[in-house]
């Protein structure tokens, strides 16, 4: 690749990231997450009789403590790695999303017979359809989230997300690579499947409201809520709601490193997942004292804002423990290597 390819190329992908109205980091979805957090905190001045100034609003959404950490400094790192470097080995380590569900559909009409068109009108299987993806897309999230904390070997690599002392936007950034893949693969093969069914379901060639190629109602979360997840707002959302949507607050208790929030709240946007199956943990209305990233000791040599040594130990780890026969879920619970899951009796530690 030349230099002016690899400009071409870079710019097509900043291009797409801020500009995509699709993108889950676009500059609209950015200015909506601020528009929401400084009317936010407003509101909540108000509510206490206390002034609002610019400055004020400055001071508390960009913190001197967060935006000059060194876990900030890291994420940005993982930001241009993951954008520019990660993106040219994905596409051939990754399930197709249409060959999943293109051979769905050809295992249902071996089964069941050819399809028949259903008698509905136009917009009513695209509905159907973006529903269906999307709530494919969040099971695909928590199941795969869920693995990540569970399984010990991916648990090694999902950890470099936990290490992060501090929340922004660019968090979302703070992934190792084989997390990533691990994630893309799982989400194509639950979405495919998904949409093999729906189409045979309804006899329908037709695609579901997207915004930029990305699932309308995904988009809309983008751009309500899902940056403020990864901030220091305490933004709750509780009662019913609490259970179906997965507020900044819910995500924050996720990173805690207290062990009562352990392997809690899973989900992206909804928390009817992490309801259905057992690990919702609804925050409550007055912030809690969170500490975020992972307890080490303190004689530890590892740079948890080290982004080589974030790439590459994850594998030393897992090697070692491979070597040995056996692998360690965190903070001591052993596993051998052949028992991918551990027993119901451990307690699962991962935050």
């Amino acid at each position: 690749m030349g230099l002016w390819e690899g400009f071409v190329f870079l710019a097509k992908k900043l291009g797409y990231l801020f500009f995509s109205a699709g993108s889950a980091f676009s500059l609209t979805s950015l200015a909506c997450a601020f528009c929401i957090a400084a009317g936010f905190f407003v509101l909540r001045r108000r509510r206490k009789n206390r002034s609002v100034r610019i400055r004020t609003i400055a001071r508390a959404l960009f913190p001197k403590r967060i935006t000059a950490s060194a876990s900030h400094a890291t994420d940005i790192g993982y930001f241009f790695f993951n954008t520019f470097v990660f993106g040219l080995i994905l596409g051939w380590a990754m399930l197709s999303y249409e060959v999943v569900s293109n051979v769905a559909i050809s295992q249902l009409v071996g089964i069941f017979g050819a399809a028949q068109p259903a008698s509905l009108p136009e917009f009513a299987p695209r509905i159907a359809t973006t529903l269906a993806l999307f709530l494919a897309y969040e099971l695909a999230y928590w199941l795969d989230h869920y693995l990540s904390h569970r399984v010990p070997i991916l648990w090694e690599f999902h950890k470099i997300h936990h290490e992060a002392t501090v929340l922004t936007p660019l968090t979302m950034f703070r992934i190792h690579p084989v997390d990533g893949l691990v994630h893309a693969n799982i989400t194509a093969l639950i979405l495919g499947a998904t949409n093999g069914g729906v189409k045979y379901l309804f006899g329908d060639t037709g695609y579901q409201y997207a915004i930029g190629d990305a699932n309308l109602i995904f988009v809309l979360f983008v751009h309500a809520y899902v940056h403020l997840q990864h901030t220091q707002l305490w933004i709750p959302f509780r009662g019913i709601l609490g259970r179906v949507f997965l507020s900044p607050a819910h995500h924050q208790v996720h990173h805690s490193s207290d062990p009562v929030h352990f392997n809690k709240n899973l989900g992206s946007c909804l928390a009817v997942w992490d309801w259905l199956f057992g690990t919702l943990y609804i925050p409550g209305k007055e912030a809690e004292k969170l500490r975020y990233g992972l307890d080490r000791p303190q004689d530890s040599r590892h740079d948890v804002h080290s982004i080589a040594r974030g790439l590459v130990e994850p594998f030393l780890r897992v090697f070692a423990h491979l070597s040995r026969g056996r692998l360690s879920l965190p903070f001591g619970y052993p596993v051998t290597w052949r028992r991918w899951l551990p027993s119901r009796t451990a307690r699962a530690p991962a935050p």
